[in-house]
Parts: C-alpha cells; sequence; structure tokens
C-alpha cells in the first residue's frame, strides 16, 4: 500500500492534465471577453456607417462632403 500512495505521489500526470483544464478555461474566458468587445466595436462602425449612408440619402448635397 505505502508503494502505491509513493508511486501516486510522484505521478505528475494528473497535475497536467489539470493544468490544461485551467488553461482552456482562461482561453475560454478570454475570447469571450473579447467578443463582446468586438461585438460593441463593430456594432457602432455600422451604425455610423448606416448614419451618414442615410444622411447621405436624405440631402445628396451632402454626400460629397
Amino acid at each position: 500500500m505505502r508503494k502505491l500512495i509513493k508511486a501516486l505521489k510522484r505521478d505528475e500526470r494528473g497535475v497536467s492534465a489539470l493544468e490544461y483544464v485551467i488553461l482552456a478555461v482562461i482561453v475560454v474566458a478570454a475570447v469571450a471577453a473579447g467578443g463582446s468587445v468586438l461585438q460593441s466595436v463593430i456594432t457602432n462602425a455600422f451604425n455610423a456607417t448606416g448614419t451618414k449612408i442615410s444622411n447621405c440619402i436624405a440631402s445628396v448635397s451632402t454626400c460629397g462632403k
């Protein structure tokens, strides 16, 4: 029984798996946070472009300015 406990103490395979899980959680959190920021940037860009196009159509004289 002591040999088994010593062998489990020296075995680091479980630690590596745990490290990969923690890394995966961090990556997923970063992607989710970045996605929400990117979403707002893209939304603002499309809204600004749409506003400019609407203004251009409404008033053809300001289209070239």
